[in-house]
């Protein structure tokens, strides 16, 4: 056991709520490794557990966030089957506590950092870029040639689906509220951009596209019936997130004669077996791609981990293009 600083929840509330504590880490146990943490991504599941929205599944801090991160490994529980040392650069995902200085996890839970990147750098990777690939090539299916809806285009989860989507030759309609951030995306490649002031989108979709096969949405019941106007016959689509509220009137008429497919998707709360598929399928076929500079996250700033108050206020805020990350070296 070592004595750790974390940010804490101190109750549910707005950013002010936040403070730097000091917490106990335990020693890791078989198969587990405790890395010390130099970085954290922040991200709204963050802001959502700090208003005390979304609290962390079993087993996790309920009062430290942080569902990603990345450092070093610091030490090793017996026995470890993988090939990894104490001081090998990691990175990964946790239920929670990623804006701890210290986490324990299991060994199949980590992924390298791509070789020559800072780990700042990698701390903004594991949780938009896991979840976007689980998304929409896992569980939508979407493949060359397809064209995809993709909500929030300039948010973490948008950033790395734009790109992934480039990397696999799939169009990209991307959605935002403010035109800036639709111009900066053009910057990063987005072929089609969607300005959604007013809430409506499909009729452009259908435009440009005659539909999308696949939408990635991120807002959730606001969103809801122009979604289903914007796919095409057989689409799919993949609720990821719920900022647009988490009740709907959907038309049903529409669902059934367009023969569309609708899911929903977490990572926060999987099993250790399946977010273990998930990072071996991705460590193969994905983390190549970043050391070969075809992807790279989108950082809008990092700032010290004792700042923490103020990130969470420029996310509230939607302020951010990209990523925001917590450093503990600032």
């Amino acid at each position: 056991m070592i004595e750790s600083r974390a940010v804490v929840i101190t109750k549910p509330g707005g950013p002010e709520v936040l403070e730097v504590q000091t917490r106990s880490v335990r020693d890791p146990g078989p198969g587990e490794v405790r890395v010390a943490i130099e970085a954290a991504g922040l991200n709204r599941a963050d802001t959502l557990q700090r208003r005390g929205a979304y609290p962390a599944p079993p087993g996790a801090p309920a009062d430290v966030p942080g569902l990603e991160f990345a450092g070093r490994i610091e030490s090793l529980g017996a026995p470890i089957l993988g090939d990894w040392k104490v001081g090998d650069p990691v990175m990964g995902i946790v239920g929670g506590g990623g804006m701890g200085q210290h986490v324990v996890l299991h060994e199949r839970e980590l992924l390298r950092v791509p070789e020559g990147m800072s780990l700042t750098d990698a701390a903004a990777i594991p949780e938009v870029f896991l979840t976007a690939y689980d998304a929409l090539f896992l569980q939508a299916e979407l493949a060359m040639g397809e064209v995809a809806l993709v909500h929030a285009i300039a948010s973490g989860i948008g950033t790395a689906a734009l790109q992934l989507n480039a990397a696999a030759g799939v169009t990209t309609i991307g959605t935002s509220r403010s035109e800036a951030k639709l111009a900066r995306c053009a910057e990063l490649g987005l072929e089609h951009a969607v300005h959604t002031a007013d809430g409506l989108f499909a009729a452009k979709v259908q435009e440009i596209a005659g539909g999308a096969q696949v939408v990635l949405d991120t807002v959730g019941a606001k969103y809801l019936n122009e979604n289903l106007k914007a796919l095409r016959l057989q689409g799919r689509m993949v609720t990821i997130g719920l900022v647009g509220g988490i009740k709907a009137e959907a038309n049903l008429a529409l669902i059934l004669r367009k023969r569309l497919c609708w899911r929903g998707s977490v990572l926060r709360a999987r099993p250790l077996e399946e977010k273990a598929a998930l990072i071996q399928r991705f460590s193969t076929e994905i983390l190549p791609l970043f050391a070969a500079g075809r992807l790279r996250p989108v950082i809008d700033e990092v700032l010290p981990m004792k700042d923490a108050s103020e990130a969470h206020a420029r996310m509230d805020a939607s302020e951010t293009f990209g990523k925001l990350v917590l450093s503990w070296s600032q």
